[in-house]
């Protein structure tokens, strides 16, 4: 019996394998499956994150998102007790309970800016009291998205700035 050798015929999955191992030592491949696998993660995180961080708010503010501040801002606070300040953002629509001197039947309503876009109802917004007009009495910041609406504090309750008061704020920041 005679022996004859031939090559052996490769089959199409070997060939494939053999192309992937070459490119994978060229390294584009190894490039193009990081940059794949980072885009997908990007968009898996990303959505999951922004579930953490509103599941972490509803904790934190409730839902509707509320936030407190009380200080001595000279509004019939006779009998010693502080006015209380509630910030309450409904559905997008952001209002401020002021009780002040701590007596709930004398309640007023400062009206603060609607919020538009999807997440509006979810915005937290943020009280401060702080002296901007100089007049040694606590004025009212609410603090959304980064923008800061200021309330001035005429002793008798709070108002918007305007923007001729705005104008003749001192520059904050300037010699630093």
């Amino acid at each position: 019996m005679a022996v004859i050798s031939r090559p052996i015929g490769t089959s199409r999955v070997g060939e494939l394998f053999a192309r992937a191992q070459r490119a994978l030592k060229s390294g584009w491949i190894t490039v193009l499956a990081y940059l794949l696998l980072l885009a997908l993660g990007y968009l898996l995180l990303t959505p999951a994150f922004a579930w953490g961080q509103q599941r972490l708010d509803d904790v934190r503010y409730g839902f509707p998102r509320t936030t407190h501040v009380t200080g001595f801002v000279g509004h019939a606070e006779d009998g010693g007790l502080p006015t209380h300040l509630t910030a309450l953002n409904l559905h997008g629509q952001v209002s401020i309970l002021e009780i002040p001197g701590g007596d709930p039947s004398q309640v007023r309503v400062l009206a603060a800016p609607y919020l538009v876009g999807a997440d509006g109802r979810y915005v937290v917004p943020h009280l401060e009291l702080h002296d901007l007009s100089g007049d040694g009495r606590d004025d009212l910041l609410l603090r959304l998205r980064g923008e800061i609406v200021v309330y001035i504090n005429d002793g008798e309750g709070f108002r918007l700035m305007t923007p001729a008061e705005r104008a003749s704020l001192p520059a904050r920041g300037a010699g630093r």
